[in-house]
């Protein structure tokens, strides 16, 4: 059954033009990934299909019998009660338990933060009956138990839906459609994000094998033309018509550059970071935690894990110096310089231009701002639009821009994913792998954490923090088998060695990365021998030496996980 026809649809914004001649179908059992860079009006599509935004031409057709629901980015809560809002009756209930709000069912949405009021707007497009889900966002303001319950229910929700996301796991786990916006255009393909990736791969091969092919038949064509008047003369009209229209026509400019320009000099740290000595923090009557001790690395990669309301922004406000701890001791480093990217993007004065906001109060801008607004992707007709006129993401890359032109050496960055395109997270982790300062980040966002962060330091609700042993990832396992809530991990551990480490964090940090890669590397070669050893037949020569080749790789696996375990254990000790 089809949900949603969408004809030709047209629309500009502040003289930008979103999408031209857009024509799709949704049917009752498509599930809908939309994607694209800051700006080029994912939100606005969806606003579009939800009846809140007019186009500038085209249609939309949909059936009066067709029911939608909608979550919008920003969403508005009518007054009242949050259980109210969604609903009284007990899979409300359930739902606003399971992403976080199960203190808040009597408490006025007026009274709710942005992510409160984000949770609360979801259960409600959720539970409420729809044939057509739309989906903006869903996963900013959710941890990581949460956004495994929302990824478990869209898979087994039956209906149509539509999703704008950063989050790169719920994209590949969820939907079966991609659609891609693209300077105006729309790339529609079938599969799920990683199957999309490959394709647009070869899409973008195929569309510079066509430019160089363009390119050689206008040499072509103007040679032809060149060949003096007398000549030219005889030539038909229409050939001569089509040779011009083919030497005038450029290639579409890229969207972006290849890569996000966030090559800026950093100090150097010296040994000295931040320290924190038996810290407390408490709210009110409610203490978040006690006795935290952390020293920062000058070479940290540390990830700030746990769920909602236990205290991780809490934490890195005391480690940024923004907040002073209820007991305990903080201390600087006399080389450290801290740039914090929090969540207040809503603290950005609207009215302002894009330049202004850059130079600053106390001067006016010049071509040094303008150079740098455009390695950080901000067009020259952007630098004069008003920051209410970008997209949130853009406004996010703006204020990353801020922090990293200060030439922090230390940085911390809370929710840095929400609001990012994926194209941008992914600069950001190449950028994050090789800086050569100290990173400490809060974050859901598991692709982002996956690739950015060696350490997890978490903070579990129940007065617990503490550096996790295996770092991000054995956490994270734990954590989706149901073991992080009740098991912490050791105060201490059995060394390897009798003598203390004499290698830095940093040192084994990077010895462990490098051991991963390797036990990667050793796996591939091992499935590929196992590969090849189904297709050897009866071939007992063969069989003999894949044989004795997988069980060279074997033991070097072996040997690379005890290297791993010892490097951990010396890590942890």
């Amino acid at each position: 059954m089809i949900l949603l026809d969408a004809q030709n649809l047209t629309l500009e914004l502040a003289g930008k033009q979103l999408f031209k001649d857009l024509s799709f179908t949704i049917t009752d059992s498509d599930r809908l990934g939309v994607l694209g860079i800051n700006g080029t009006g994912k939100s606005t599509l969806l606003n579009v299909l939800a009846g809140l935004r007019d186009l500038d031409s085209g249609e939309l057709i949909i059936p009066d019998s067709a029911r939608i629901e909608f979550l919008d980015q920003s969403p508005d809560l009518r007054p009242g009660k949050v259980i109210d809002a969604v609903d009284d009756g007990w899979e409300a209930q359930s739902t606003l338990t399971q992403l976080g709000m199960a203190a808040h069912f009597d408490k006025d949405t007026r009274e709710l933060s942005g992510g409160e009021a984000k949770r609360v707007a979801l259960a409600k497009a959720i539970t409420t009956p729809s044939d057509l889900l739309i989906l903006d966002e869903p996963t900013n303001h959710l941890d990581l138990d949460a956004i495994d319950w929302l990824t478990d229910f869209l898979q087994k929700r039956r209906g149509a839906l539509i999703l704008v996301t950063h989050d790169r796991h719920l994209l590949d786990d969820v939907t079966t459609k991609m659609l891609e916006l693209d300077r105006g255009s729309g790339f529609f393909h079938l599969g799920n994000y990683s199957s999309y990736l490959e394709a647009k791969s070869l899409r973008e091969v195929e569309a510079e094998k066509a430019e160089t092919i363009r390119r050689n038949l206008a040499k072509t064509e103007l040679a032809w033309l060149r060949r003096g008047a007398p000549a030219r003369t005889s030539k038909p009209k229409a050939r001569i018509a089509a040779a011009t229209e083919l030497i005038e026509t450029k290639a579409q400019e890229v969207a972006r550059p290849a890569d996000l320009h966030l090559d800026f000099p950093t100090p150097r740290l010296g040994n000295i970071v931040v320290e924190l000595e038996n810290v407390s923090v408490a709210h009110e009557d409610n203490t978040l935690f006690t006795g935290v001790d952390l020293k920062l690395d000058p070479r940290e990669r540390l990830g700030i894990v746990g769920p909602n309301g236990a205290g991780k922004t809490s934490l890195l406000d005391v480690i940024a110096g923004r907040n002073e701890p209820s007991t305990g001791v903080r201390k600087l480093g006399n080389t450290a310089k801290i740039g914090y990217y929090d969540q207040h993007s809503t603290d950005l004065d609207l009215n302002c231009r894009v330049r202004e906001f850059v130079a600053g109060p106390d001067r006016e801008p010049d071509w040094t701002d303008a150079r740098l607004l455009e390695s950080f992707w901000f067009s020259k007709t952007t630098q004069w639009a008003n920051l209410g006129e970008l997209s949130g993401g853009e406004r996010r890359r703006l204020q990353l821009l801020h922090i990293i032109a200060q030439k922090p050496n230390v940085l911390l960055l809370d929710e840095p994913t929400n609001d990012f395109d994926i194209e941008t997270l992914r600069a950001l982790e190449d950028f994050l792998e090789d800086w050569p300062g100290a990173v400490v980040v809060v974050s859901h966002d598991r692709a982002f954490l996956e690739r950015v962060v060696t350490d997890a330091l978490v903070v579990d609700g129940d007065g617990f923090v503490g550096r996790w042993p295996g770092g991000f990832g054995a956490w994270d396992s734990q954590r989706r088998n149901g073991n992080t809530r009740s098991s912490k991990p050791k105060a201490k551990r059995t060394r390897v060695k009798d003598k203390p480490s004499t290698r830095s964090p940093s040192t084994l940090r990077h010895l462990i990365k490098e051991n991963e890669k390797l036990q990667k590397k050793l796996n591939k070669q091992k499935a590929e021998l196992s590969e090849q050893l189904d297709k050897a037949g009866s071939d007992h020569i063969k069989l003999a030496e894949i044989g004795q080749q997988l069980a060279e790789v074997d033991a070097k696996i072996d040997q690379a996980e005890q290297v791993w375990l010892e490097l951990e254990i010396e890590k942890d000790g």
